[in-house]
């Protein structure tokens, strides 16, 4: 018998969730605090990427971000502040910076990024989605012999997890992308990514949600959740009460905020990313990241996107300008023939992908709430990862066995 659902959150995983959820008979309701039609599900670099296997709390990371603390352009910045959350997090972030956190978790992301790779496809096939998606793998550009024996390092260790990496030299590049100079001594190519053009999607799927009867609240904000003996029994926003059977919080970098409603703590940073486009001609055919800057590049549908940094600093939607010119001037640097230009950068969006401390997401039931599954907590891989997030929700809440191991990603795990 189906249920009734209500969706916080109408980024990538909430659509998925309501697309799975009703593929099964559920009636869904998504509800979101924005129109729908910007944020990290909107600028992010499109990747389907079971080459991330490693995640953000690596070797090494924190000591790179107090590095680069006092340097405005760098990859990743990680803002100082007195707050409680924050601080919790800086610790089990930096608690799980170790290589045993990142062989237990490989797996882990291997296993849902490839999962969500075949669901992204499918829906695609299945509904004729005429949104781009291409399977051109991904390149990893390095200018420097130490980011090149990190890659080298990296590929293999995606290579012994079965996905197709290898090395490559400058020759084997040229082949790969033959009409765009490329400036790099050498890199890693991972043939098993995939890529797309966000935005296509998102509309192609909010068109076919509302075609079914999903109903869709925009511009509302959950201002609270009515708890009665460990169950939700309604939430309000500014405008209205709303009652389900089974909610799902999907709300990305808010996520946190409304957990604490039932007493869950839930350990999540927002990281801003930026992005810059150029509809002009690049000749850039196959996707790139770019080692030592760690700016992501995608030919998407009619324009190529340049994205990229970290900045872990609080909510906020202001543009950094410096950020902007170090993803432009690392696209010149890779790319020698190519400059953005004034009004491309004046352009720059952002959005804010929500980090948990160990780099996994937060996907299942707490034992604060028997009615709420989380779904949040996705950091870079939100787009690689939303298809199979999505079907995942709708298991639980189908009380169907997972399609996948659910442990690594439970919402109560301890850091």
């Amino acid at each position: 018998m189906g249920k009734q659902v209500v969706v916080i959150g109408g980024g990538i995983i909430g659509l998925c969730s309501a697309y799975y959820l009703h593929k099964e008979g559920h009636q869904v309701a998504i509800i979101d605090k924005s129109n729908m039609d910007a944020g990290a599900s909107y600028v992010n670099a499109g990747y389907l990427s079971p080459s991330h296997v490693i995640p953000l709390s690596a070797p090494g990371v924190m000591k790179k971000g107090l590095k680069w603390m006092f340097n405005p352009s760098s990859p990743l910045y990680i803002k100082p502040r007195l707050n409680k959350d924050f601080l919790q997090w800086v610790w089990a972030f930096n608690k799980s910076c170790n290589i045993e956190h990142v062989k237990t978790s490989a797996s882990a992301i291997r296993d849902i990024t490839i999962f969500s790779q075949e669901l992204f496809e499918a829906i695609i096939r299945d509904e004729k989605f005429n949104s781009h998606y291409e399977k051109k793998g991904l390149l990893m550009l390095c200018q420097t012999e130490k980011a090149l024996e990190e890659e080298v390092y990296m590929a293999k260790m995606a290579s012994d997890l079965g996905l197709s990496a290898r090395e490559v030299n400058t020759e084997e590049i040229r082949q790969i992308e033959s009409n765009v100079s490329i400036d790099a001594i050498g890199g890693t190519y991972f043939e098993c990514d995939h890529h797309a053009t966000p935005h296509e999607f998102m509309e192609a799927m909010k068109a076919f949600l509302e075609r079914v009867g999903v109903s869709f609240f925009k511009n509302e904000t959950v201002m609270d959740l009515e708890i009665q003996n460990g169950t939700i029994s309604k939430i309000k926003t500014q405008n209205q009460i709303l009652k389900a059977d089974e909610y799902v919080l999907a709300a990305g970098s808010w996520s946190a905020l409304l957990s604490k409603k039932i007493g869950l703590k839930l350990l999540l940073q927002a990281g801003k990313g930026y992005r810059i486009e150029t509809s002009r001609a690049t000749n850039i055919t196959v996707p790139a990241i770019l080692a030592e800057a760690k700016v992501a590049v995608t030919p998407m549908n009619g324009f190529t996107r340049f994205a990229g940094t970290m900045e872990i600093a609080g909510i906020s939607h202001n543009i950094n300008k410096i950020r902007v010119e170090a993803i432009a001037r690392a696209a010149n640097t890779y790319y020698p023939e190519i400059m953005l230009n004034h009004e491309e950068k004046k352009t720059a969006a952002s959005g804010l992908r929500p980090i948990s401390p160990d780099g996994l997401p937060y996907i299942g039931k707490s034992s604060k709430c028997d009615n709420l599954t989380m779904a949040a907590g996705h950091a870079m891989m939100g787009w690689s990862m939303g298809t199979a997030t999505g079907k995942l929700v709708s298991d639980i809440i189908s009380d169907k066995k997972p399609t996948l191991d659910l442990k690594h990603y439970h919402p109560d795990r301890k850091f």
